[in-house]
């Protein structure tokens, strides 16, 4: 009876999971043509009336200046895109890679890594970001966004190798190196969790920025990322909802995509 009710769970996670991946692959397509589908430049204005309504010949309408909200967004979502995956490049080599070392460290000092990423992990990430950004400059936005998500990203893949290498405490005891242990590990059980580590930082990275630019910590004019273009058209939410849902229409699909292609665990939601 209990195996008939759990015999769906990996079926949803892996049709969810190859649902996001492909909808990723979608999306960096796009991006890579994305000068090629607009049809105007980034940042042109008057090549519309302005604020004017979806229609045949401006399928997302035009913004307050004239801008091609079609064009707009694409641009938008490839420069969201591409700080993403800066930033979460960063999360998977300072926090997972790190973390799946630190899990083979001699156990006192692993405990104590992992007790200090824990606490960086309590504080949100977009307060982390937004600190680390006034620290430096907004163009190491990504990048700091990426080292704000690496805690979690550290803590998931400590607490997998650590749980999931019990055999590791046996394999001390006959006398294989460390080296040898950590090499294996690296090689099995960080490489099995590595897509789902570069997917959920890939989101957790996209939403950190782009709140930080609807803050006004994020990207800078000339450059619009999504939540940029989001945060310059609440003056007209209302009365022309185009010009801002679209551009969250697109960062909703990167963000869902992106937590769909991690796999979703048992009770999480996208």
């Amino acid at each position: 009876m209990s195996t008939a009710l759990e015999t769906p769970v990996p079926l949803l996670r892996t049709v969810s999971r190859a649902a996001g991946w492909g909808g990723l692959g979608l999306i960096a397509i796009t991006v890579a043509l994305s000068d090629f589908l607009a049809r105007e430049p980034a940042g042109t204005r008057g090549a519309g009336p302005m604020l004017s309504v979806p229609s045949e010949v401006y399928p997302f309408g035009t913004d307050l200046l004239g801008r091609d909200m079609l064009s707009e967004t694409l641009h938008g979502l490839s420069q969201t895109a591409g700080h993403a995956l800066i930033g979460a490049v960063a999360a998977i080599i300072l926090g997972g890679l790190f973390g799946a070392v630190a899990a083979r460290l001699p156990r006192p000092f692993s405990a104590s890594l992992r007790g200090m990423m824990g606490i960086f992990a309590a504080v949100p990430a977009l307060l982390l970001t937004i600190l680390l950004i006034g620290l430096t400059a907004r163009g190491f936005a990504p990048l700091m966004a990426g080292l704000a998500a690496a805690p979690f990203a550290f803590v998931r893949a400590f607490d997998h190798v650590d749980l999931a290498s019990l055999h590791a405490e046996y394999a001390r005891a006959t006398g294989i190196p460390a080296m040898t242990l950590l090499r294996r590990d690296l090689t099995y059980e960080f490489r099995e969790t590595l897509a789902s580590i570069a997917a959920r930082a890939l989101a957790a990275v996209a939403i950190i920025l782009s709140t930080a630019s609807f803050l006004g910590f994020g990207a800078e004019p000339p450059a619009r990322d999504l939540g940029l273009m989001i945060a310059a058209a609440k003056s007209s939410y209302y009365t022309a909802w185009w010009t801002a849902a679209f551009p969250a229409l697109a960062l909703l699909m990167l963000i869902l995509c992106a937590r769909l292609a991690a796999g979703l665990e048992e009770g999480e939601r996208p």
